[in-house]
């Protein structure tokens, strides 16, 4: 989140929970100095609303963060844009960082747009435009009155999340930290990942029959499937009908308890509009970014490195949680397919695609029949996940604690978790042959 809106994210977060937010709402639009529509609309989308300024503005963002619903853009302009970042060939900031060429210039009022049929919700104009003029909405005020209400709610942690609030912050300090927040549960989105680890082996094994077969994964990156979609549409044959960790997780917990609410944690905004696709959009209730939870903790004085740990048995593998780095899919789906494949494992050869160049180069080369790999990963952030535009470290110092994270896991390849196994009985897959029947394995499948 831009500087400018910290203070006033913070400041709207204390006041919803102390109950004055009415009244701190009033004072700060009668105090600014800025046009009170833009301000408006960037109060609104710090409460993960769209509701523009009116004489009943306060009663209808009141209305809207009670009555959420998750629909709308979720990458928005905020602000008039002056273009003042513009280069030589006018080319704005926000212009350069979009992978979609989604942003336009409206010449009659020399300001930039988006275009909404082609952004997919990347955020990364969020984080280019100098001014702030862009914003991705935060969802965390419509989820507090859930967590406040009692109602079952688990957060689901990205693999990313290791480090990111503190060298010493486990994961058991995370879940107590989460649990302080009102949330009942705090589960590793790697365990998902390991359980997608075994659905790609099997697709692997089904896609690839000789050295001229080639898989693309689908799993993880919101980016790599929307270019895949919008760019690259004549690959969707080759990619796997596999739901991201994300969506499998708020899956297979919805399936094992109806009643209770899910919460995606990680780095990235792309994720906020995942969340909202038509196949995914029950799967997934809200979607937050650590960046946000780090501001949500701070003002509401919950200090992870202090509080005690809450353990849990170890469930999640070092493949699961390697998938929070460019590069992890494919190890870890490489030693599922070793282990249950082993003849089709000396067919394996693995590519990955770090960042958009990247993404957009391997996609090309696949398209005019350049590439000699058979399992094609992308990651449209530079480093993974971990380079996600809402982590708070560093990617480098990110991909280090993963790694040291990941290698001291006691589970290394999925199909060893006796927690997988009972997992996977009580959503009927009851074998890895299991995997290959299309009816047991909905649950885990999306078709693009």
């Amino acid at each position: 989140m831009k500087s400018q809106y910290k203070d006033l994210f913070k400041s709207l977060i204390e006041s919803y929970y102390k109950g004055n937010f009415e009244d701190k709402i009033k004072f700060i639009l009668s105090k600014n100095k800025i046009s009170k529509q833009e301000l408006c609309k960037i109060i609104s989308s710090l409460c993960g609303t769209n509701i523009n300024y009116s004489p009943d503005f306060i009663e209808d963002l009141k209305k809207s963060i009670i009555s959420y619903k998750p629909d709308g853009k979720i990458v928005n302009k905020v602000k008039h844009c002056s273009m003042e970042c513009a280069d030589k060939d006018g080319k704005t900031l926000c212009q350069k960082s979009c992978p979609f060429d989604a942003i336009l210039v409206d010449t009659n009022k020399n300001t930039t747009y988006i275009d909404k049929d082609k952004c997919i919700d990347c955020g990364f104009c969020v984080e280019a435009c100098p001014t702030g003029g862009i914003m991705d909405k935060v969802q965390f005020l419509p989820l507090a009155n859930l967590l406040k209400s009692g109602s079952p709610v688990i957060a689901i942690v990205a693999p990313a999340i290791i480090g990111q609030f503190g060298k010493d912050v486990t994961l058991g300090k995370l879940r107590s930290a989460f649990k302080k927040l009102g949330f009942a549960d705090m589960i590793e989105v790697a365990f998902f990942a390991d359980m997608l680890t075994l659905k790609e082996a099997v697709e692997f094994n089904n896609y690839v029959k000789n050295e001229k077969d080639f898989m693309i994964t689908s799993c993880c990156c919101p980016m790599w499937v929307g270019m895949l979609k919008k760019i690259y549409n004549n690959l969707i044959k080759y990619v796997s009908p596999s739901v991201s960790p994300m969506a499998a997780g708020g899956r297979v917990l919805k399936k094992l308890n109806p009643n209770c609410k899910v919460v995606f944690i990680g780095p990235c905004i792309a994720k906020k509009s995942e969340a909202r696709e038509k196949d995914i959009t029950k799967d997934i209730d809200f979607v937050l970014t650590f960046s946000e939870i780090k501001d949500i903790f701070d003002t509401l004085d919950i200090h992870p490195s202090e509080l005690k740990e809450e353990l849990s048995p170890e469930y999640a593998s070092r493949g699961g949680r390697l998938y929070a780095r460019t590069g992890g899919v494919s190890i870890a789906v490489s030693e599922a397919v070793k282990r249950i494949f082993p003849e089709k494992y000396k067919l394996f050869r693995a590519v990955k695609a770090n960042g958009v160049r990247e993404c957009k180069s391997i996609l090309s080369k696949a398209q005019n029949g350049e590439i000699k790999a058979n399992f094609i990963e992308g990651m449209g952030c530079i480093g993974g996940c971990v380079g996600g535009p809402k982590a708070i470290i560093p990617k480098e110092e990110g991909k280090k604690q993963v790694n040291r994270f990941a290698g001291n896991s006691k589970i290394k390849v999925s199909i060893d978790s006796n927690c997988m196994n009972e997992i996977l009985a009580k959503i009927n897959i009851n074998s890895v042959d299991d995997f290959k029947n299309k009816n047991k394995i909905k649950l885990l499948e999306r078709f693009f």
